[in-house]
């Protein structure tokens, strides 16, 4: 039990305080406290049992039809039942649970089509300054590709204007800070969308697919109702997948975009779980990439993580992110800071 106390503390704390409030705080704390669920994933390697993570593992197996008291609780957002459900279903389904948290990670943004807002605008920048009349969208850190599909939703700014697809069933919204509304072009036709992700998910398949859902809280219905709509829409155009380093494989994916449609290369938020060394190789990669074709890369990522972006005398880790395109056309790679952004994407201050 020496190993377990230190655990029961972690579930316990994260219960109390980083699910405060919801359905998962009483789960928590009643996983915590039991000595017996203790020891069953105190034997677990530390990565997989983390307490986000398992409680992700309950709630796929209780969609999957394997924890109907769990599933039952969730539906009904009993805290007390949901606490006994999930001591239960640990003891009875460890082996299951634990070969869940192993197997998978947590997706903790699934809302990507969120990211719309500040991406169209810099794909539609990158294509009028290269004179593309169709692009094909390269996603690195894809995860399910969410971001694939900026195209195709409807993206309304508190300025008053909108942009990408007005009858979309999916839609995001994003304030404008500052005087300066971003640019009212449209993103030439989609002609190729490339996810790159040591482990990507599939829009098509039904296990990755239960698997995104159960990343998200059961007691918040409006954000999988959302989640919802945003893969039906990716399935309806699913990206080609790489498995592997996006790194390592941006040439190969570039490579995939047909010769007539300019390569742009997205980053969201991925980058920062990269080491310094390599997010230059990927500029270095970006570059070879773009030897007999113009490749552009647009990126959402904190102040100084995108290399060749500027950061606008910004100070790191400063609360906000800067919204860059880099342009690489058979010379050195141009960077330029289009904007800067908060609360992924929600607020956007465009400057191009």
């Amino acid at each position: 039990m020496a190993r377990a106390r230190p655990l029961a503390e972690v579930y316990r704390r994260f219960g109390e305080i980083d699910a405060a409030g919801t359905l998962y705080e009483r789960v928590a704390v009643a996983l915590g406290g039991s000595d017996e669920v203790m020891r069953a994933l105190g034997a677990a390697p530390a990565r997989t049992r983390r307490p986000a993570l398992v409680l992700a593992a309950l709630h796929d197996l209780a969609l999957a039809g394997q924890a109907p008291d769990l599933a039952a609780a969730h539906a009904t957002g009993d805290g007390d039942a949901a606490a006994r459900a999930a001591v239960d279903t640990v003891l009875r389904c460890t082996g299951p649970v634990l070969a869940l948290t192993a197997r998978r990670r947590l997706r903790l943004r699934p809302d990507e089509t969120g990211h719309a807002a500040v991406l169209y605008p810099a794909i539609a920048e990158a294509a009028h300054r290269l004179g593309a009349a169709a692009v094909g969208l390269v996603g690195l850190g894809c995860s399910a590709g969410l971001d694939l599909v900026v195209d195709r939703v409807g993206i309304g700014y508190g300025d008053g204007r909108t942009l990408g697809d007005p009858s979309s069933p999916v839609r995001t919204t994003c304030s404008i800070v500052g005087g300066r509304a971003v640019p009212a072009r449209a993103v030439p036709g989609v002609v190729a969308r490339i996810g790159v992700d040591r482990d990507p998910l599939d829009v098509t398949d039904p296990d990755d697919v239960r698997w995104l859902r159960a990343c998200l809280p059961p007691d918040r219905p409006e954000r999988a109702a959302r989640l919802d709509a945003e893969l039906a829409l990716a399935a309806q155009t699913p990206p080609l997948l790489l498995r592997g380093d996006p790194v390592d494989l941006l040439p190969a994916a570039v490579d995939r975009v047909p010769a007539d449609a300019l390569p742009v290369v997205l980053s969201t938020w991925a980058l920062s779980r990269l080491p310094v060394p390599r997010r230059a190789l990927l500029l270095r990669h970006l570059e070879e990439a773009a030897a007999g074709r113009a490749v552009a890369w647009v990126s959402a990522e904190g102040v100084g993580v995108a290399p060749g972006v500027p950061t606008l005398g910004d100070r790191p880790a400063s609360g906000h992110s800067i919204i860059g395109l880099v342009v690489a056309d058979r010379s050195a790679p141009r960077g330029e800071a289009l904007g800067r952004c908060w609360s992924r994407g929600r607020l956007l201050s465009w400057l191009a």
